[in-house]
Formats: C-alpha cells, sequence, structure tokens
C-alpha cells in the first residue's frame, strides 16, 4: 500500500500561486496513476487534475486549464500540484489520490473519485478575492 501526505495549501490573494505536494511512502508512486480532486462544503469532491501512471498523459477540469498544471517526481517519490492565477472559486480542501486500479490514461476513468483507492487527508487552499 502507498501512503500520501499532502502539504503547501494557505491562504493567498487572488492572482496568486501554491504548490501542492502529495509525498508517497510505502510504495513507488510511480506504480500508480495520480489524481487531484477538491471539494467544498455542501457540494461532491470534483476532480481537477490526473496524471497518468508513465507520467506522459495529464488531464484538466477545464476552469484550470492553461492556469494548473500536474507533475511527479519519482525520485523525490511526490506528486505536485502547481497552481497559478489563483481564483476565489478555487477555494477547497484539495485532495491527492492514487489509483492501483486504472493507470490513468482515459479521461472518463481517471476523473473518477472512485477509481482512486488511496487518499491523502486533504489540505485546505483558500483564495481572497
Amino acid at each position: 500500500q502507498v501512503q500520501l501526505v499532502e502539504s503547501g495549501g494557505g491562504l493567498v490573494q487572488s492572482g496568486g500561486s501554491l504548490r501542492l505536494s502529495c509525498a508517497a511512502s510505502g510504495r513507488t508512486l510511480s506504480n500508480y496513476a495520480m489524481g487531484w480532486f477538491r471539494q467544498v462544503p455542501g457540494r461532491d469532491r470534483e476532480f481537477v487534475a490526473s496524471i497518468s501512471k508513465s507520467g506522459g498523459i495529464t488531464y484538466y477540469r477545464d476552469s484550470v486549464k492553461g492556469r494548473f498544471t500536474v507533475s511527479t517526481d519519482n525520485v523525490e517519490n511526490t506528486g505536485y500540484l502547481q497552481m497559478n492565477t489563483l481564483k476565489p472559486e478555487d477555494t477547497a480542501v484539495y485532495y491527492c489520490a492514487a489509483s492501483s486500479l486504472i493507470g490513468g490514461t482515459a479521461y472518463y476513468t481517471a476523473i473518477m473519485p472512485r477509481k482512486y483507492d488511496y487518499w491523502g487527508q486533504g489540505t485546505q487552499v483558500t483564495v481572497s478575492s
């Protein structure tokens, strides 16, 4: 099993940047597809971005395209979500997740929370206007 620990959340002004980290332990992250999701109170958890097991294929929700970048570092065994030009509507708890069930190359499975079997604890991102 892999354990995921997130860090990097915080309070930032609109237009600012944050980089979320997802440190993996127990297993090598390259054995998993990785996804990032976010959730606000009262709403379902929603897909933000994903990267395939090979690292060669990435997907983003439309509202973050061109602003967010997902990546993994196999040496550090850590996943990252670089978030630029943040907007108040990006405010949420962000979760990283790893999947042993999918390779992350197919969009319609990469965006499904239920396809991910390991989750971080979540980190709060708050963007002030």
